[in-house]
């Protein structure tokens, strides 16, 4: 088995190799400069993990899989997700990209974890040991899930009519809130024009000109440019500047 994962802020990294450590597969980012028609070839499984948007799949994941579909045909697929308190159907809106659709699903799952949005009052920010318990509990709903992929288990969560409609309720916004959202990027005045946004954006959207930062409107709205500002100067899709920045899940983390 092989699995492909994208990460805005670590939270779906994380659990992408957690899964994979326990179930002996191969672990890549989408956003790696590697051969993956060849690769996935290779596994009659093929894994997806990523971060639900609006009960949506993140632009990156979709382009991931329309530049491959050709070889991930006739493959098996386990999806996992991450979400913050609700997907519905997160899993289950990567079939219509996939090919077999949700028939060459073997296995779907989302994973609660921590909030990465900075800037919006309603989730509030947590980091380090504050997200201690919310770890534990993911992990624990990772290995569960990477031992019944590895025994064959069939379960697919998201896939039943209830999450389905309850998912529609958000995902048939999320293209209009995602293309507006994409040329929306907006940077304050503390900007000290470091670059950091521009080497970390996953969607090449953002360059360094004369005038500071300018972007291509392709953002992702994945968060990762706004909690990685040192100055805090630039925001997506909310446009409050966040007193609080999500630090992600450290690499020595015991959890």
């Amino acid at each position: 088995m092989i699995l492909f994962y994208f990460s805005g802020t670590g939270n779906s990294k994380f659990v992408a190799r957690q899964f994979c450590r326990a179930a002996g597969a191969e672990c890549h980012s989408v956003e790696e400069d590697a051969a993956f028609d060849a690769l996935i070839r290779a596994h009659d499984t093929v894994g997806f993990c990523y971060p639900v948007y609006g009960s949506y799949v993140p632009r990156p994941m979709r382009e991931f899989v329309a530049a491959h579909v050709d070889a991930l045909a006739g493959r098996r697929f386990v999806v996992l997700c991450t979400q913050l308190v609700f997907s519905g159907d997160g899993a289950h809106e990567l079939c219509a990209f996939l090919p077999g659709g949700e028939e060459s699903v073997v296995y779907a799952e989302h994973v609660d974890m921590p909030n990465n949005i900075c800037n919006f009052p309603l989730f509030a920010v947590k980091n380090g040991a504050q997200n201690a318990r919310r770890l534990r509990a993911a992990k624990r709903k990772i290995l569960r899930a990477a031992d019944e992929v590895g025994r064959g288990v069939v379960r697919r969560r998201g896939f039943n009519p209830l999450s389905i409609l309850l998912g529609k309720s958000q995902s048939k916004f999320w293209p209009a809130v995602e293309e507006k959202a994409a040329r929306d990027v907006q940077i304050d005045a503390d900007c000290i024009r470091c670059g950091l946004c521009v080497r970390l954006c996953p969607m090449k959207n953002l360059t360094m000109g004369e005038n500071g930062v300018e972007q291509a409107g392709r953002c992702a709205v994945c968060y990762r440019c706004v909690d990685a500002c040192p100055q805090r100067a630039i925001t997506v899709m909310f446009h409050k500047k966040p007193t609080l920045q999500y630090k992600g899940i450290a690499k020595d983390s015991s959890i």
